[in-house]
């Protein structure tokens, strides 16, 4: 595996659900951390969502490896935000076989 540039600083969020007063739930994302990434783009296809036409690509985020169960491992249903951008995280793997970086296979959503 090449040294991947870790040139992007991604803010890693979880998602905290509270009673909404009226029998649901809110969601609210909170920050865990900041973690230096390299994005590195697969696929993209258009598809259709309740507001109308979305874009959707995948990612392959590289981030530093962590241990499991580390506050800053990513995890799936977890997300990655660089601004305005969204990236919902679905898969974590080691990149490497010593775990020195992890591979996120991630999803941005993005209405067209």
């Amino acid at each position: 595996m090449k040294t991947p540039h870790l040139t992007q600083a991604l803010t890693l969020e979880v998602a905290q659900t509270a009673p909404d007063g009226a029998g649901g739930w809110h969601e609210s994302w909170i920050p865990r951390g900041t973690l230096w990434a390299e994005l590195r783009p697969r696929s993209a296809r258009e598809t259709t969502g309740e507001a109308g036409a979305l874009s959707r690509a995948s990612y392959r985020i590289i981030v530093r490896g962590a241990p499991q169960g580390h506050s800053t491992r990513p995890q799936p249903g977890q997300r990655f935000r660089l601004g305005s951008r969204i990236w919902a995280i679905h898969a974590v793997t080691e990149a490497d076989p010593t775990g020195r970086y992890l591979t996120c296979l991630a999803e941005e959503e993005v209405a067209a």
